[in-house]
């Protein structure tokens, strides 16, 4: 039996050999085998905006070019993401290969040496296209820690159509007496129509980034020159008064629970004349597969009271790679990818212009297509380059930074300020009260840092 297999082994015909026909077969196998072997999952940790939405669905496609990396995504509300990143930057844990942080984190989690320095970056992603203040606040010492996505300011968004019917004219430099007059001739409650919309959702990135702005302009700062609170001062209890009655007399129900999401599903179907947010927000609301209003949209700066100071924030999503990630080359090869101008170019095929990510190259804002595709980019290019985080407000303070203090505590404090702001939009405390909390809440974290002496 051994004689008789050996001899028909010998004389197969070539054409079905071993050698012959699992050759091309076997390459293939080798081949995939080899890629699953030495394949890498980059963990993901990003907030649920729609410019990262887009960006998870055309992940694939680098996926397909990047066989040996795998994305792992992990989408989650803003709050909850800064908890998740800042603790796991913190302990070291290594959950995550990649998170999303912004010009607050960047600086301070660089100084304690919790993040990689981006310095593998290619002279074809031309880091000069990106705008310098955003370079600027997502380095430490010189050096980059992270790479926008995209960059935003604030900005007015307002309903056209509503404000011709009411023959209301928006001047091209609103005040908040102006807002007030608009939001009270525009809200119609029996109709759903609210006059205005605004952040009411607790966490210093949340509530706090748009209050922020408020305080700023009203006349206010967070600290005097000496580290001592001025929240419960005549300037915050103005600024937060008109904050609160405005919302109860012309704001949707339920604004306590709402942040950036939740006010750009109401201003996009159609139920809000006014909303002063992120000038992120312009694409979606302009975009005819995700408003119902992309058409009566127009756009005009953030309102003013006292002050131009602070009135309008200077912000980044950005990627930065945590001290500890498992698989930092290939968080940096996908973070590269995601922040090119051939991804832009890629959202713009995808989806059209108008939804790219904004803010981060001037290539994008020279771009004629972008100018005809998105008529808020020249409102939100003059309010990142008039935003100055060195002077946030109407006389010197110790801080950087707009819509946040730019030291560790902030994280905290502000938080807890802006739970007590939330509170008193609900109706749970007093106006009075909650910058009286506020205040000492604030005195024990600054005290605790040894700030104030």
């Amino acid at each position: 039996m051994v004689r008789v297999w050996q001899n028909a082994t010998l004389h197969l015909p070539e054409s079905i050999t071993m050698k012959r026909f699992a050759s091309p077969l076997l390459a293939v196998l080798l081949t995939v085998a080899s890629a699953l072997a030495q394949q890498k999952t980059v963990t993901i940790a990003t907030v649920n905006n729609p410019a990262m939405i887009e960006l998870k669905r055309l992940s694939p496609k680098f996926e397909a070019e990047n066989p040996n990396i795998k994305l792992n995504w992990v989408v989650v509300e803003e709050n909850i993401l800064r908890q998740r990143v800042t603790t796991d930057i913190s302990t070291g844990s290594g959950q995550f290969d990649l998170v999303f942080i912004g010009l607050y984190e960047t600086p301070i989690f660089a100084k304690r040496g919790w993040l990689k320095e981006m310095g593998n970056i290619p002279a074809d992603y031309d880091i000069n296209d990106v705008f310098k203040g955003i370079r600027d606040g997502l380095s430490y010492k010189g050096k980059l820690y992270a790479l926008p996505f995209y960059g935003e300011s604030s900005m007015l968004m307002y309903r056209k159509d509503l404000f011709d019917q009411k023959g209301l004219k928006m001047p091209d430099q609103p005040t908040y007496d102006d807002i007030k007059k608009f939001a009270d001739a525009l809200t119609d409650k029996s109709k759903e129509m609210y006059g205005i919309t605004l952040r009411g959702k607790p966490g210093w990135g949340e509530n706090m980034a748009y209050v922020s702005t408020l305080i700023n302009t009203f006349g206010g700062t967070w600290f005097d020159m000496k580290w001592n609170p001025t929240i419960d001062t005549p300037e915050w209890k103005k600024a937060i008064n008109f904050y609160v009655d405005l919302m109860k007399a012309d704001g949707p129900p339920g604004a306590s629970a709402n942040g950036f999401n939740e006010n750009l599903t109401l201003f996009a179907s159609g139920k809000a004349a006014m909303w002063i947010d992120a000038t992120s927000g312009g694409g979606p609301l302009y975009d005819k597969a995700q408003s119902q209003v992309s058409d009566k949209v127009a756009f005009a700066a953030a309102p003013i009271a006292v002050t131009p100071n602070g009135s309008h924030w200077l912000w980044s999503w950005a990627f930065a790679i945590p001290n500890k990630a498992k698989n930092p080359e290939a968080a940096e090869k996908f973070a590269l990818w995601a922040t090119s101008k051939p991804y832009i170019k890629m959202v713009a095929e995808d989806a059209g212009w108008a939804t790219v990510p904004p803010g981060t190259r001037q290539s994008t804002y020279d771009n004629p297509d972008y100018q005809k595709a998105a008529p808020f980019a020249p409102v939100t290019l003059k309010a990142m380059q008039t935003a100055d985080p060195t002077n946030p407000a109407i006389r010197p303070v110790p801080y950087t930074g707009i819509q946040f203090v730019g030291i560790p505590e902030f994280q905290s404090f502000g938080t807890v300020t802006g739970q007590n702001i939330s509170g008193a939009l609900a109706g749970k405390m007093s106006v009075d009260q909650a910058l009286k909390d506020s205040q000492a809440a604030v005195g024990r974290a600054v005290k605790q840092a040894g700030l104030l002496k």
